[in-house]
Parts: structure tokens; C-alpha cells; sequence
């Protein structure tokens, strides 16, 4: 399979030119594409020394990047990593096997289930990665143990069919969440997790950057699972409605008056409130399975010019 490797890429001086290196002396018929993202301190000459194709791309941040890369490039098989050197390359490229295979349409470089809360010297990217796993998995009813990694591995259906709508870190969250909503065949493969060397420095602000991921898992699951979003919204509406309904019913029973008007007026509010929430969760979730079922004839139409592309080259 043809294959390209993806190094998303911002200020990773340190680091780059020995990550490059490790990918073209294990695989020297693979290239290496570097997106260098407004790097200063030499990123995008340091990885062309090393053999990489680097393309610079203006728009700041990781989610602007990969849309560009998985525009811009054609292959059978994307293998991505940070440019950090946290990831080992033969275990990047070893995750091809089970997208060559047809096992996997996106293989997941699992860093939880191995070294990562050894290596890993800041306490809370662990929390994070932790909450992040455990509202995805019972969101979507899922069983990824690593969410947000930055080591993967794609077939080319998934690639020319993801819609990026993240611009910074999401990018990892979003990948996961459009994967198991729309079945494709995910597979995790534990792999070695290394800590930075000294003077190569995170660009992730941990409280920043975890709070914007936390708000895109909101956001697609308002737009994956609309029916049970608004749904949760519906039955929390009701039931302070009918909590404070109870007050002026019981008060009206009694007395045959209802003094508390204001009250009975919000109770009221937040009733309507429900059923508004009910209706858009109803007609949001009719629009999602008409959506769906045009992805799916994209997809029939990706996989007749892939086959196309086969025979072309043979």
C-alpha cells in the first residue's frame, strides 16, 4: 500500500529532524510530509534537511493542519504522529498491517494502557485523558481506552470522508467520536509512550485547551445523538417544572386561589420549554438519518474510485 506519514508541526526544533530521520531509515519508500504551522525557531528547515516534504500551512492550530493534510494528500494508508519524538516509529508504522489487512479503517496507537502515567510528568493531562475517555465511552457507548492520541493510523476511505470541524487540539476527540458514530472499523494497539526530551516543550495548556476539548465532546454529542441530548434537556426542564408546579396546585387545592402567580408563570415557562427541547431533539434526529444515509452513498462513492485508483496503477 501506498503509504504517507503526517507530522503536524509547531516550534518541534528539538525534536523534528530525528523524527523524520527514524521514518526514513525504517521505511525510505514512504514520505514524510512535515505541515509546519508558523513555527520560529526553524522547524521547516531542520525537517527538510532530514528528507521530510514540508508544506507550510498559515492557519494556527492542529485541527487547521490536519484538514490540509488529509486534503492535500493521496495515499492507501496515513500514519500520524506528533513531531515531539513521543512515539516510536516502527510501532507507527506497524499499525499499517491492520489497515493493508481490512481490519481497521482507523488504528489507534494506544498510550494508556502502557507507559504514558510513567512517562507522563504532568499530573493533569492524566486527569484529563482520563475524563475525556470516560465521557466518551458512556456518551457513545463505546470501549477506546485512548481518545486523544496523537499516534494513528487510517485507511484512505476515512480520510476523504472525515469533515475537520475542530481548529486546535479537539482535532483527536473529533476523529474518535466520528469514527464510532459512523461504524468504521476502529482498532487499538498499545505502543510505547515516551516523555519529551529536555528542551522540547508542550504547546497544550492543560486548563485552556482541555476545556475547548470538553466542549467539542458537548458539542458533537448534541449533533451525533441529537434524540437523547435534547432529550436530557427535555426531562430536566419537566422536572423543575413540575416541581415548582406543585406549589401552586397545592396551593390552589387548599385555598381555591393561587397567590404564587409568578411562580405557576415560570412552571409553565419551563413546560413549554420541554416540549420545545422534545419537538427539536425529534425533527434534529429525523435531519441526522438523512444526513447519514447521504454519508454512506459518499462512502459507496469513495470505495468505486478507490477500486478506480487500483486498477489504474496495476
Amino acid at each position: 500500500m501506498e503509504t504517507a506519514v503526517l507530522i503536524p508541526c509547531y516550534n518541534e526544533a528539538p525534536t523534528i529532524s530525528e523524527v523524520v530521520r527514524s521514518f526514513k531509515s525504517l521505511a525510505p519508500e514512504v514520505d514524510v510530509y512535515v505541515y509546519d504551522n508558523n513555527s520560529i525557531d526553524g522547524t521547516a528547515r531542520l525537517a527538510a534537511e532530514a528528507g521530510a516534504i514540508v508544506v507550510p500551512e498559515y492557519r494556527q492550530g492542529k485541527g487547521f493542519v490536519v484538514r490540509s493534510m488529509f486534503r492535500d494528500i493521496d495515499a492507501d494508508c496515513y500514519v500520524m504522529v506528533d513531531g515531539d519524538d513521543t512515539y516510536r516509529a516502527d510501532e507507527a508504522l506497524a499499525l499499517r498491517e491492520f489497515v493493508a489487512d481490512g481490519r481497521a479503517d482507523m488504528v489507534i496507537g494506544d498510550r494508556l494502557s502502557s507507559t504514558y502515567f510513567d512517562q507522563n510528568k504532568r499530573p493533569f493531562h492524566g486527569v484529563g485523558n482520563r475524563l475525556v475517555r470516560f465521557l466518551v465511552n458512556h456518551i457513545f457507548h463505546s470501549d477506546v481506552h485512548d481518545i486523544m492520541t496523537g499516534c494513528r493510523c487510517f485507511s484512505r476511505t476515512f480520510v476523504k470522508s472525515f469533515p475537520v470541524l475542530s481548529g486546535g487540539f479537539q482535532i483527536e476527540s473529533e476523529m474518535t467520536i466520528h469514527a464510532l458514530d459512523n461504524h468504521f472499523l476502529i482498532h487499538e494497539v498499545p505502543i510505547d509512550y515516551r516523555d519529551r526530551p529536555e528542551g522540547s516543550h508542550s504547546k497544550l495548556n492543560t486548563f485552556w485547551d482541555g476545556s475547548r476539548v470538553l466542549g467539542t465532546i458537548l458539542m458533537l454529542f448534541r449533533d451525533y445523538q441529537p434524540m437523547i441530548f435534547f432529550g436530557l434537556v427535555a426531562g430536566i426542564l419537566l422536572m423543575v417544572s413540575v416541581g415548582m408546579f406543585v406549589v401552586p396546585l397545592d396551593e390552589y387545592l387548599r385555598t381555591g386561589f393561587v397567590a404564587k402567580v409568578p411562580t405557576l408563570v415560570v412552571a409553565v415557562a419551563l413546560g413549554v420549554g420541554s416540549m420545545l427541547s422534545l419537538v427539536c431533539g425529534v425533527i434534529l434526529e429525523s435531519t441526522r438519518l438523512r444526513s447519514k444515509q447521504a454519508y454512506e452513498l459518499t462512502l459507496t462513492m469513495l470505495r468505486q474510485q478507490q477500486e478506480i485508483l487500483h486498477a489504474i496503477r496495476s
